[in-house]
């Protein structure tokens, strides 16, 4: 049985708390807010789970296994840091960290002392990414070209961070989850409406070998909420969009037919249109799904695929566009 404590009982806190308790595997044992009004709600709705001032009461803990760490990203490295060199396992909100020397340093003390870091970026989780995930991997899309992604709405202004590391992690993610962790170059422009000093609207570029492409919209900005990725390969083309009840997931049969010529016309390049079909995405939680991928994990000594690394590589996008960003958009190799 994994005893687990849970750092921050705040927007997203009360989720993991609640999925946490309820899996089988999983005791609940502690829950820590520097909120006082946090604290004692947390406690009206766990009762049974020993709710605590002191983060320290979690990270020190002879009797925790699992830190669970649901903070503002400029506390991830220092409340992870204490918990692995106390012996815990991590399992730390996205992203990771707030730079990529921090991701290392995490990455390194959890590879020395056999423990293992999980980044909590749940959209891996939901049926749509792994019926994505399965049609790219069986070859149905054929050789992927590019990944285009909008995530837009009119949103909340975060103080802390930018449009880019609010909102990218989650694409940045699925892009590296299903189209691999092989990209070499990181492109970013980006606007400050209210001179903040944080860009509220960006739209990122970023490259692979091969010709393959993956672009980025984010905006707090927007009228409209948007939430649609679009995957085009050498056979077919994949559309999801999260906002769509009823058909998230569709596949069309498209594409560009490419013929040599001689003549005037050396390359022939004609649409080819077919039909398209929508797979049924099962209607899973999530997050229930992601905390009992997790119990397994550490319950059999596997590292999972969001585990320490795939965090780093996300974090190493994002610090790659805030270089970007300073230097008006230039490209930043990886």
């Amino acid at each position: 049985m994994i005893r687990a404590g849970l750092i921050g009982y705040g927007y997203w806190g009360p989720n993991l708390a609640r999925n946490l308790n309820a899996h089988e595997d999983c005791v609940l044992a502690r829950v820590n807010d520097m909120s006082e009004k946090r604290r004692k709600l947390a406690a009206q709705t766990f009762p049974a789970v020993e709710v605590v001032a002191d983060a320290a009461a979690i990270t020190q803990a002879t009797d925790i296994d699992l830190v669970v760490i649901a903070t503002p990203v400029f506390t991830h490295h220092d409340f992870a840091k204490a918990a692995l060199l106390n012996g815990k396992h991590v399992w730390v909100e996205k992203p990771m960290t707030s730079n990529l020397d921090q991701a290392k340093e995490l990455v390194d003390i959890a590879a020395e002392r056999g423990l293992t870091i999980m980044v909590d970026h749940t959209f891996l989780f939901t049926g749509a990414v792994e019926t994505m995930r399965e049609v790219i991997d069986n070859g149905e899309l054929g050789d992927p070209y590019y990944f285009d992604s909008v995530r837009i709405n009119l949103g909340i202004f975060q103080h802390d961070i930018n449009v880019i590391w609010d909102l990218a992690p989650h694409d940045f993610s699925i892009m590296d989850h299903l189209i691999g962790p092989n990209a070499r170059g990181v492109s970013a422009h980006g606007c400050d409406h209210f001179g903040t000093g944080l860009v509220d609207m960006a739209y990122v570029s970023v490259f692979y070998d091969n010709n393959l492409m993956a672009h980025f919209h984010l905006n707090w900005l927007s009228p409209v909420k948007i939430r649609r990725t679009i995957i085009g390969g050498s056979k077919r083309m994949l559309v999801w969009d999260d906002l769509n009840m009823d058909e998230r997931v569709k596949i069309y049969d498209k594409g560009m037919e490419v013929t040599t010529q001689e003549g005037m016309y050396r390359v022939l390049a004609t649409p080819r249109i077919g039909e398209m079909r929508a797979p049924i995405v099962p209607n899973t939680e999530a997050l229930s799904a992601e905390v009992d991928y997790f119990m397994r994990c550490l319950n059999e000594g596997k590292q999972p695929f969001n585990d320490g690394q795939a965090g780093l590589r996300i974090v190493s996008l994002l610090e790659a566009t805030d270089h970007s960003l300073k230097h008006g958009g230039k490209q930043i190799t990886l």
